[in-house]
């Protein structure tokens, strides 16, 4: 897991570096997270659209759609397509777009995301038509904590818990820093676990770096018997020092010398 998780970072540095442009401070944070899903957690079929469990598969949807450098690499590494791909990133005509794509494009690609606020609720769609089918597969959603400030998670998340969503299991990518800087300042989410807890969820809090925890919590949500929000305490930019805890990082392509003091730091 260790290896697999470092080989993502430096994925998603090269590939932000070859595009001049894309987010690594998010994309940094939320590896771990990503790694323990894809690892350990959802069913997801490598045949994809070919498998005859395809519409038994697991739901991820990436709200915070600005991470998408480290679902993409996630993606690769687990062999929906080639890794060779993963250099097109942001550049013109590329499957790799900036933003998730849907599955008509690439896939492991559920739907189209990153205008922030809308996954959850996307997500909650999905969640009440496998129930309404039948269907035993879980939905896995995860968001910013930035993200969290959006009003249309919060009605989100009363239909989830209105609707008794329990195989519907939110993340929260909890790095408390968004674009304008400290959430906190910018527009508090606190108690976060408490208002969850008003809301209707089951609330697990861990450290979003251990992947212990995350499988752990990640587990117990999932069979759980209501909708069960894991708020993940991560660092943005983890993993490379001139990164982490800046918010400068949030959406800014490193330049040559700082991809080299970055992969020296995590290759070491």
């Amino acid at each position: 897991m260790k290896k697999f998780n470092n080989v993502v970072r430096c994925d998603i540095l090269k590939m932000i570096h070859s595009a001049k442009s894309g987010h690594p401070g998010g994309s940094l944070s939320c590896v771990e997270i990503l790694s323990v899903l894809y690892n350990k957690i959802m069913f997801v079929p490598h045949e994809w659209k070919q498998s005859p469990d395809f519409d038994k598969r697991d739901r991820f949807i990436l709200s915070k759609g600005h991470a998408s450098a480290a679902l993409y690499s996630v993606l690769a590494r687990k062999g929906f397509f080639a890794p060779d791909e993963l250099m097109t990133f942001r550049k013109l005509g590329t499957r790799l777009q900036g933003h998730p794509s849907t599955r008509t494009k690439l896939e492991g690609v559920e739907v189209c995301t990153g205008s922030l606020g809308q996954g959850l609720s996307m997500a909650v769609g999905v969640a009440l038509a496998l129930k309404l089918n039948n269907n035993p597969a879980h939905v896995y959603v995860l968001v910013g904590d930035g993200e969290m400030q959006e009003g249309s998670v919060w009605e989100a998340l009363m239909s989830a818990s209105h609707k008794n969503l329990d195989n519907l299991t939110l993340i929260i990518d909890k790095n408390n820093l968004q674009i304008d800087g400290d959430t906190d300042e910018v527009k508090s989410l606190e108690p976060l676990d408490k208002k969850l807890e008003a809301f209707g969820w089951m609330v697990k809090t861990v450290d979003g770096h251990n992947e212990a925890e995350l499988e752990t919590a990640l587990k117990e949500a999932r069979d759980s018997k209501k909708p069960c929000a894991v708020v993940a305490n991560t660092i943005k930019g983890k993993g490379v020092s001139f990164m982490e805890d800046n918010a400068g990082w949030h959406g800014k392509a490193p330049n040559d010398d700082e991809l080299k003091r970055a992969l020296e730091e995590l290759n070491a």
